[in-house]
C-alpha cells in the first residue's frame, strides 16, 4: 500500500494529540509526577495482555539479546531520561522554548540515522523537514505576543540549565528513536512493534521505580490512585498514547527513515490547535494557522519522494 508509513505516522500523531488531552487533565488534578509512572504501568499491563493473547507469553522472550539491549537502552534514554529532562525544561524555560528545542529531535534523528544506520535523505526530504519544523516553530511560539497579559513565566529568560535540560530531552527523543530502529531490525525484517515498545516500557518502569523510591515519591502515586477520575483519564491516555501511539511510531520506522518519521511526529503541536479551539476555548492567532499550513506543506514535500 502506498504511503503506508506516512499514514501510520499521521495516525500516531493523532493518538499522541488525544492522549495529551487526557494526561494534561489528569496532571492538573494529581500532578505530572505520579501520572508518568501510572501511564507506564497501565501500558505494561496492556502490552502483557496483548502478547499473552497473541503469542501466549507475557513478555517477548523470543526476542534476541541484542534487541533487548538496544530497546532497553531506548526506553531508558527516551522514556525515562528524556521525559525527566523535558519536564525540567518545561519548568525552567516554559512550554514554548522547551518544545521548540524539543522539536529539533527530528533533524537530530536524521543525522543519527544517517551516521549510524546508513540512511539516505534526498534534498527534497531535507527541505520538507526544514519547512515542517518552521511551521511547527511558528505554532509553538505564536502566543508570545506583545500586548497580552503575561505572567512571570512568560517573561523568564532562557537559563543555561533550562537549555541543557531541553537539549537532553531532544537528544533523548532522537537517540531513543534511532536505538529503537536498531533494536527492531533483524536480518529477516523487523520485530513486532508492540512487543518492542513493551521492552522500552519495562526498562523505563524499572528506572522510574528506582527514582521514585530514592526520592520518596510513592506517596504522590498513592494519592493519585485514590482520585478515580484522574486514574481513569490516565488509563484512557495510556491506551491511546503509550500502548497504541508509541507502538505505531515504532511501526513507522519499518517504512520511513528516522529523520522523516520524527518530522511527521513533530506535528503534534499543530494537531493540538483544533482541541485548543473547541475544547479549551482558546483563541488561536492567524500566525498559528499560517504555521500549521506551512507545516502541512512541509509534510507534502516529505510525501513527494
Amino acid at each position: 500500500m502506498p504511503y503506508t508509513g506516512e499514514l501510520l505516522a499521521l495516525v500516531t500523531v493523532l493518538c499522541w494529540t488525544i492522549s495529551v488531552q487526557f494526561f494534561e487533565a489528569a496532571s492538573k488534578r494529581v500532578g505530572s509526577t505520579p501520572v508518568n509512572i501510572i501511564r507506564i504501568t497501565t501500558a505494561l499491563i496492556l502490552f502483557s495482555i496483548y502478547l499473552a493473547i497473541k503469542n501466549g507469553s507475557l513478555i517477548p522472550l523470543d526476542f534476541p539479546l541484542r534487541a533487548w539491549l538496544f530497546l532497553g537502552m531506548s526506553g531508558i534514554i527516551g522514556f525515562f531520561l528524556g521525559d525527566i529532562c523535558l519536564f525540567k525544561a518545561l519548568v525552567e524555560l516554559g512550554p514554548r522554548l522547551a518544545l521548540l528545542i524539543f522539536s529539533l529531535s527530528a533533524p537530530m534523528a536524521a543525522i543519527l540515522g544517517w551516521t549510524f544506520l546508513d540512511e539516505t535523505y534526498l534534498p527534497l526530504q531535507w527541505a520538507g523537514m526544514l519547512v515542517t519544523l518552521t511551521g511547527v516553530s511558528m505554532v509553538i511560539l505564536e502566543r508570545n505576543k506583545p500586548g497580552r497579559i503575561q505572567d512571570n513565566r512568560a517573561r523568564r529568560t532562557a537559563s543555561l540549565k533550562g537549555v541543557l535540560f531541553g537539549t537532553g530531552a531532544m537528544l533523548g527523543q532522537a537517540g531513543g528513536y534511532v536505538m529503537s530502529k536498531t533494536g527492531m531490525q533483524t536480518p529477516d525484517g523487523f520485530l513486532d512493534a508492540f512487543a518492542a515498545t513493551q521492552i522500552r516500557a519495562i526498562a523505563a518502569f524499572v528506572c522510574f521505580a528506582i527514582f521514585f523510591t530514592v526520592t520518596r515519591r510513592w506517596v504522590y502515586v498513592r494519592t493519585a490512585i485514590r482520585d478515580t477520575r484522574a486514574l481513569a483519564m490516565t488509563a484512557a491516555g495510556s491506551v491511546i498514547g503509550p500502548f497504541i501511539g508509541v507502538s505505531l511510531s515504532l511501526m513507522v520506522l519499518q517504512y520511513l527513515t528516522a529523520g522523516v518519521a520524527s518530522t511527521f511526529l513533530s506535528m503534534t503541536p499543530v494537531c493540538i490547535i483544533p482541541f485548543s479551539i473547541y475544547i479549551h476555548k482558546e483563541r488561536v492567532s492567524l500566525r498559528a494557522f499560517a504555521g500549521a499550513l506551512i507545516a502541512v506543506a512541509g509534510i507534502w514535500l516529505l510525501m513527494n519522494k
